[in-house]
């Protein structure tokens, strides 16, 4: 026990070389914060490109300016050598969890990043998993690694589940200001992970364990699909009946109790919503439970792609079009509004779909100049300008996401046909089309 002894000691009088394994939209932030609370920080990725530009002071990350890295660069180092782990009080661990192409948890990159650290961890550090995972991974997988070293977790060395909650563009919270639940394998575990994150984040949550940690985040993100996929129904059930679901949303949103607004869209993107859901329904599997609540929200919230291209069909037909041979500009491609993250964005879906029907797609999106390189899409194109000149070439505008910047009076004024999938236009216009 003296060597978490002496960690804490480190942790609390921030002499710990905080090491962040993974510099992407979670492990980006956390690094600065800890930096700005006054710790060195050891930043890790495979990607070359991420090191050399922090160490330029550059982002690659929208809602991060180059200067905030910039002011920091003399807290951090960043590099892609797995051996200077080693050197780290804490590693961090921020890597993706996705699904694989049987929507089945895909842990590849956690595993993967745990063995290439293993060789490296020594007595006297604290590891902590924040990517988003099923209960029992942390003392499932990541124990049994650690151990393989011969160290003992709650003696030598602290091993804890502490779920990332950052929410890219969002005004309100950062980082500091958003509560942190912190679960360790043992009572010592434990409070490692609350000197970790005890400085840094303005409240810190302590849990009875890893699993009750890996669980709260599923119930967080579960939440949140559900209601989603609920509100995603009713605006269908609307449709068909003529009555404008945004309307009743807001109507509904004046009670001051009992009710929680959430919006319809076009489908769910991100790195949470649209997979978290998955790893809890893979899991209860083990215990012999279907969880037939989450599968059908997750049925209702894939199928809106499909429910928006239908619109757009239907409304080129009242006009006299096909979506064949139509030309459509795609009103952002980023999964949600004002960042440039392409994570699991239904707009790309979007786009194969109506490609797929023969439609000539292009988009606008003034955070994505280049459609990014994905392992399972790509289109070659470039973002388009939305002007008075170019707005009436298209046959439709798709409004995918609504970001700010988008001047949509102009574009209400000159376009054919836009049809609406974010509920940005809130009055009855002749060519809009609501979906």
């Amino acid at each position: 026990m003296e060597h978490l002894k002496s960690l804490l000691a480190k942790l609390n009088d921030k002499t710990a070389l905080i090491g962040i394994v993974g510099l992407g939209y979670v492990g980006l932030p956390l690094l600065l914060r800890y930096v700005e609370a006054g710790y060195r920080v050891l930043g890790l990725d495979i990607d070359p490109d991420k090191p050399a530009r922090l160490h330029r002071g550059e982002t690659y990350i929208k809602h991060i300016p180059a200067e905030a890295i910039a002011a920091a660069r003399h807290g951090f180092e960043a590099t892609t050598d797995f051996t200077r782990a080693a050197e780290a009080d804490a590693l961090i661990l921020c890597v993706p969890t996705p699904l694989d192409d049987h929507r089945e948890p895909d842990l590849s990159f956690v595993l993967d990043t745990t063995d290439s650290l293993v060789p490296y961890l020594r007595p006297g550090q604290v590891v902590s998993l924040e990517s988003t995972t099923y209960p029992g991974t942390t003392d499932e997988e990541l124990m049994p690694r650690v151990e393989s070293t011969g160290l003992k977790v709650g003696r030598d060395i602290a091993l804890v589940f502490s779920p990332e909650r950052e929410d890219p563009g969002n005004p309100d919270f950062c980082t500091r200001t958003i509560p942190k639940v912190v679960g360790g394998v043992t009572p010592a575990c434990l409070q490692a992970g609350m000197a970790l994150y005890g400085q840094v984040i303005d409240r810190v949550v302590p849990v009875s364990s890893t699993r009750t940690a890996e669980m709260t985040k599923l119930l967080e993100n579960i939440h949140r699909a559900v209601n989603i996929g609920l509100v995603n129904e009713m605006k269908m059930v609307a449709d068909r009946m003529a009555i404008d679901i945004h309307e009743v949303i807001r109507a509904a949103a004046t009670k001051p109790f009992g009710f929680v607004p959430y919006y319809p869209g076009p489908g769910l993107g991100g790195h949470c919503i649209p997979i978290d859901p998955f790893y809890l329904t893979w899991k209860a599997r083990e215990y012999g439970l279907n969880t037939r609540f989450i599968e059908l929200a997750g049925e209702v919230n894939s199928n809106m792609p499909h429910w928006v291209v239908g619109k757009v069909a239907d409304a080129l037909n009242d006009r006299r079009k096909s979506v064949k041979g139509s030309r459509i500009l795609v009103l952002g491609i980023a999964y949600k509004k004002n960042i440039d993250d392409m994570r699991e964005s239904p707009a790309v879906e979007l786009m194969e779909l109506l490609q797929a029907k023969g439609a000539e797609i292009a988009y606008s999106d003034p955070y994505l100049p280049r459609f990014p390189k994905m392992r399972e899409h790509h289109f070659d194109l470039a973002s388009v300008p939305v002007t008075a000149e170019t707005i009436p070439t298209y046959d439709c505008i798709l409004v995918a996401t609504n970001h700010d910047a988008f001047d949509y009076r102009l574009i209400q004024k000159h376009a054919q046909l836009i049809v609406d999938s974010r509920g940005v236009y809130l009055d009855p216009l002749a060519n809009v089309v609501k979906a």
